[in-house]
C-alpha cells in the first residue's frame, strides 16, 4: 500500500456521532456551487469538496498543511433546500463550517450543512446514511485555516 494510499480517508456515518465526526473532518473544507448535485431520481446528495487535512496538521509541527478533493455522499434523500446559496453562481466557492443532525419524525432526519456568510444547505432524509471519500492525491496549501472565537 502506497503512502497515498493510506493517507486518504474512506468513512461511513449512520448515525448522528457519526456525522459529529464527518463534520469534524469537513470542517474548512472549500467547494464551488457547481460541485454540488442531488440526483433526485436516485435520492442521493453528493459534493465535492477541498478538505483540509486537519488530521495531518495534528501529527506534527512540521508537516505540510495539505488539502485533498473528497467526496461526500448523502443516501435516501427525500429533499434538499439551500439558504444564501446563489444557484445560478456556479463558481461561488462555499466553506464548510460544520454538519448538525437533529430527528424531525419518526424514521426521519434533517441535516443541515452550514457555511461562512450564513449559507446553509438543508437535507431530510430518511436514514443517516454518508460517505465520505478522499479523491486522487493531497497538495500541499499556504495557509492553515484559522477561527475567531
Amino acid at each position: 500500500m502506497s503512502m497515498d494510499e493510506r493517507v486518504k480517508l474512506k468513512l461511513l456515518g449512520k448515525n448522528q456521532e457519526d456525522l459529529k465526526i464527518i463534520s469534524a473532518y469537513l470542517q474548512d473544507s472549500i467547494l464551488i456551487v457547481k460541485d454540488i448535485v442531488f440526483l433526485k431520481q436516485n435520492r442521493t446528495f453528493i459534493m465535492i469538496v477541498n478538505r483540509f487535512m486537519w488530521e495531518d496538521v495534528e501529527k506534527g509541527v512540521f508537516r505540510q498543511n495539505k488539502r485533498i478533493r473528497c467526496a461526500v455522499k448523502f443516501e435516501e434523500v427525500i429533499k434538499v433546500e439551500s439558504k444564501n446559496i446563489n444557484q445560478k453562481n456556479k463558481n461561488k466557492p462555499l466553506e464548510c463550517l460544520a454538519i448538525k443532525c437533529s430527528s424531525i419524525f419518526e424514521e426521519t432526519y434533517k441535516i443541515k450543512i452550514f457555511f461562512a456568510g450564513n449559507s446553509i444547505i438543508t437535507i431530510i432524509s430518511e436514514v443517516i446514511e454518508v460517505a465520505l471519500h478522499d479523491l486522487g492525491k493531497p497538495w500541499n496549501v499556504k495557509h492553515i485555516p484559522i477561527h475567531k472565537i
